[in-house]
């Protein structure tokens, strides 16, 4: 189902950047779109039938998108990234017990200090 709603989604997002590019600019932003172009359809016909395929495409491109979401989502709820990589988590592990001897780690008290140093005899 997904690699089918994908297969569409691009097809639209290719279908869609085709048909804006198609389109005569109406603003002249590049100077392009003053041409008076002899089409089979007149220039109003046929800037309405684009506009329209625009929005149509638009439309099913957004709905196949959170289409998409909706289908991501719905996988990833199932496992987490770290149960795919075969990682064990914080929660599953149990305590280091190698270090019971805490006491090994501190630096000595003040009577304890005195066996430690080299006698000077």
């Amino acid at each position: 189902m997904e690699n089918i709603v994908l297969t569409v989604h691009l097809l639209l997002a290719l279908a869609l950047v085709g048909v804006v590019l198609i389109q005569r600019s109406e603003g002249g932003g590049l100077g392009m779109g003053s041409g008076g172009g002899d089409g089979v359809m007149s220039g109003r016909a046929a800037a309405s039938a684009l506009t329209k395929l625009t929005w149509i495409f638009a439309i099913a491109f957004i709905i196949t998108s959170i289409t998409l979401t909706v289908i991501a989502a719905n996988k990833s709820s199932e496992t987490s990234v770290m149960d795919r990589l075969g990682v064990s988590s914080n929660k599953d592990t149990k305590p280091d017990t190698s270090m019971d001897d805490i006491e090994s780690l501190l630096p000595p008290t003040e009577g304890a200090s005195e066996s430690l140093v080299p006698s000077s005899d």
